[in-house]
């Protein structure tokens, strides 16, 4: 059993169950878990036919490696990425600028999950991440995110600069968050957008840095250099977020 194909706690669980991208094959439930959510999910799970097997919790333990599962563990089909043109489609039909968010080189899955989570909450249309260099959707990044996964267009490409050229083609300005740029409050933010954000440690790539059309900061006062990846993205994704409804 492939752990990428697997949704583990109770929120991610709930959101798997309501996904029209996915199907839940199977949902393993440790054994006396019936009350509250648990519940609840028992009960979508009757409602859509879905196999119920009640394990012990050890059996629930060894299948997630341990982690939080809360005891309740669902076997998924494989994720689908999606296509750039579904991101676009997204935002026509919400009536918005296309607002997008491009991770260049986040390899760890709990900050990409975290991310994904915030964007989902903050309205934007997509996600990119490379094929290399980037974290892929798995059981970890289901759960760190709460189950927004199911709800965000996540597009792996092959060429990150042939995609920013792209969106550059169909009117989409890139900003890059990098201590070299103006602070980002400063900046104009509305219209099509895309924000790229790279890694804590090396940042974007130097083609990617090279390739956005502005480079904005967060202002930086302690003595630590800089901030979680997921924290920095939230940020400057809320100054968006303000800038579009102001």
């Amino acid at each position: 059993m492939d752990r990428n194909d697997l949704v583990e706690g109770r929120n991610p669980v709930i959101e798997a169950l309501k996904s029209e991208e996915r199907s839940v094959e199977k949902l393993f439930v440790s054994k006396g878990e019936n009350k509250g959510s648990v519940n609840k999910i028992l009960g979508m799970a009757k409602d859509k036919k879905i196999q119920i097997e009640h394990v012990d919790r050890s059996k629930l333990d060894e299948m997630t490696e341990g982690k939080s599962h809360q005891g309740v563990v669902a076997l998924v089909s494989p994720y689908k990425y999606k296509e750039l043109e579904d991101i676009f489609e997204t935002a026509s039909e919400r009536g918005e600028d296309p607002f997008i968010l491009i991770l260049d080189g986040i390899e760890d899955v709990h900050n990409f999950g975290a991310i994904v989570r915030t964007a989902e909450c903050a309205g934007v249309h997509g996600v990119i991440i490379p094929k290399r260099r980037s974290a892929s959707v798995n059981s970890t990044v289901l759960k760190t995110s709460a189950g927004a996964v199911e709800y965000m267009n996540i597009v792996k490409v092959t060429n990150l600069a042939a995609t920013i050229d792209e969106l550059k083609s169909r009117g989409v300005w890139i900003y890059g968050a990098d201590m070299d740029g103006e602070y980002y409050y400063d900046m104009n933010l509305k219209g099509p957008i895309a924000l790229v954000v790279g890694s804590e440690g090396k940042g974007m790539s130097r083609l990617t840095k090279e390739k956005c059309d502005a480079l904005v900061k967060i202002p930086m006062s302690g003595k630590i250099s800089s901030l979680n990846a997921s924290v920095a993205s939230s940020i400057v994704i809320y100054e968006v977020v303000k800038q579009r409804r102001g």
